[in-house]
């Protein structure tokens, strides 16, 4: 299956945006006084932690889907001698 350059951005951009927000989340968890108690980290850490580590994970793994797309389609447009290319007069 071939996904079309538009999904591809998609793909990438979702993947991005991840990277974008979850580490400024990460510091907003890790500044929060629910983060830890008696020197120790909390339940209300762990979670948000692992809520984080879990989205970083998709959000790379979506992220590299989009990559290998978009270079799947470039290959597939390369390939096709049926295409004309789009400033070939019609």
């Amino acid at each position: 299956m071939v996904i079309s350059r538009r999904w591809a951005v998609f793909l990438i951009g979702v993947g991005g945006w991840t990277w974008l927000i979850w580490p400024r989340f990460a510091v907003a968890i890790w500044k929060d006084d629910r983060s830890f108690a008696g020197g120790g980290p909390t339940s209300f850490l762990w979670v948000h932690a692992l809520l984080i580590a879990a989205s970083l994970a998709i959000g790379t793994a979506v992220g590299v889907l989009g990559v290998r797309a978009w270079r799947a389609a470039g290959r597939s447009r390369a390939a096709d001698p049926a295409r004309k290319p789009a400033d070939a007069p019609r």
